[in-house]
């Protein structure tokens, strides 16, 4: 899993001058889902939904400091309960004191605070945060350095991954369910040298979109200070390759990540899923970062490749709800285990088999956080995509023959009653006002305890990666030949193992 990718910026889905081969590759093995969403175009809510396989309205996850209830059942207790070794390797963005969430093992720490500090306000809407929230500096500071935050996490992340594949293998027969996730190409927009340079002598695109002027794009352009932050091309352009660069990094861990699955002997019978928790606006309509319900933040990569799975491209709207499901259909193909909760996707296996399309396949997609004071509602389904809130007016495009989404249909009388239809939808499945107010009710209660957690003795809630240095490498309490063959891999034939 990638943090802040868009499809459109890879050459997996087309882009001409971002460097994807790892990821090109995958696809060329394995099936490319070209309308696969986020079913919240932010972080923590995204990841939510993407483990519990529930839209964020049902379980409350609604910002990057809703807390993920310890109670709501994921893939990964599902997982286990088939049989499988469940591990997670990088970013969650879990909050809460529960870190695991049914992974047996988590081998690093989170990237980000795991408390209830970044809470919006939707009663101060118009306020803007400026301690932990966007704002055009990443674009104006865009370029290399040597080394990042963002780049220590992701080498470790990818190292002790790597390292947890072999072990898998060392132990036997036992099915294993991993989920590697890395925070580029996520802003900061700052590349490591060897990998701008990959970009050297080719002209970057520039974003050729005009501004978005629908209401919600206005209060994201504000509290990004877009609209008051001027950006030379220059800056654009460097923002981007950076962006471009980061992409690339990430790639270059596909691929050692699939290296290591077949040095360990794994890779023929090991499903790998390529995704990311949302996309990336990098400046076109105007717009930076996330947030939005447009195409560039909404839409995410997803690539299939493994047993059971046929190389195409599959067209019909999908989203990370649908990945729990597939999961169990993959791994629990004769009986799934008894669910602790109803799912709001549905499994992809089928697609990835390649079996007809799907010609009412949903894409559903909710919006509860900063930069907004009202939900906002998406539905994706065949060529239409409609969105929803109850202080802007209704957006209906045809993403087949508007794919830049610049000619909003909702209001055309040709097209009244597929308008129509589908608000009727929205207020099927959703209650706005009811859903507002629990917002409103969460974010009172996040800030009053982050106000008391703030105060005393500092406690956190942040994890803690187990490690016992004694029983690592080779100690006196260990034969020097038993632990040489025994973390050799492949092993050796008749090697001693004496104790």
């Amino acid at each position: 899993m990638a943090d802040q990718l868009a499809p459109h910026f890879t050459s997996t889905y087309g882009h001409p001058i971002v460097q994807t081969p790892h990821l090109d590759a995958l696809a060329a093995r394995g099936m490319r889902f070209d309308a696969a969403y986020t079913n919240s175009p932010l972080c923590a809510p995204a990841r939510f939904a993407f483990m519990a396989g529930q839209l964020v309205t049902r379980i409350g996850a609604y910002d990057n400091a809703a807390e993920f209830p310890a109670s709501i059942p994921t893939f990964a207790h599902y997982l286990r309960q088939v049989g499988y070794r469940t591990c997670l390797s990088g970013k969650m963005h879990f909050v809460g004191p529960d870190q695991l969430h049914g992974f047996e093992e988590r081998l690093t720490t989170d990237v980000y605070p795991s408390d209830h500090a970044w809470t919006p306000n939707w009663e101060e809407s118009n306020e803007r945060i400026d301690k932990w929230y966007h704002n055009m500096d990443s674009v104006v500071e865009a370029g290399t350095a040597a080394t990042t935050f963002q780049l220590d996490y992701d080498e470790e992340v990818a190292f002790v991954a790597k390292r947890r594949i072999f072990d898998f293998a060392k132990s036997g027969d036992t099915p294993f369910a991993m989920v590697i996730s890395f925070i580029h190409p996520h802003d900061p927009y700052v590349a490591r040298p060897e990998f701008w340079d990959r970009y050297d002598g080719i002209k970057v695109d520039l974003p050729a979109s005009p501004i978005a002027t629908d209401p919600h794009s206005k209060r994201l352009l504000a509290a990004i200070e877009a609209a008051d932050v001027s950006v030379t091309d220059e800056q654009v352009e460097h923002a981007r390759r950076a962006y471009y660069a980061n992409t690339t990094y990430v790639d270059s861990k596909i691929g050692e990540i699939v290296q290591t699955l077949g040095e360990a002997q794994l890779l023929d019978d090991t499903v790998v899923v390529f995704t990311a928790d949302h996309g990336d606006m990098l400046g076109e309509r105007g717009l930076w970062y996330k947030m939005s319900t447009l195409e560039h933040s909404m839409r995410v990569p997803m690539v299939m490749a493994g047993p059971g799975i046929v190389n195409g491209t599959s067209p019909e709207p999908c989203s990370l709800l649908d990945l729990l499901p597939t999961m169990l259909d993959w791994a629990a193909p004769e009986a799934w285990p008894v669910l602790g909760a109803d799912l709001d996707g549905r499994s992809l296996a089928p697609a990835a088999a390649g079996r007809p399309v799907d010609v009412d396949a949903t894409a559903l997609g909710e919006y509860c956080g900063e930069g907004a004071a009202h939900p906002i509602f998406m539905i994706r389904r065949g060529r239409w995509k409609y969105v929803q809130c109850d202080i802007d007016p209704p957006m209906l495009f045809d993403i087949e023959a508007d794919p830049g989404e610049l000619h909003n249909l909702a209001a055309h009388a040709d097209f009244a009653e597929v308008s129509e239809a589908f608000a009727a939808e929205v207020r099927a499945r959703w209650d706005s006002d009811a859903i507002r107010a629990d917002v409103l009710a969460s974010q009172r209660r996040r800030r009053a305890v982050h106000a008391g957690m703030s105060a005393g003795r500092r406690v956190d809630w942040d994890y803690q990666p187990h490690r016992n240095a004694a029983e690592e490498y080779v100690r006196n309490h260990m034969d020097w030949t038993v632990a040489a063959a025994t973390t050799r891999f492949p092993p050796i034939d008749g090697a001693t193992t004496r104790s």
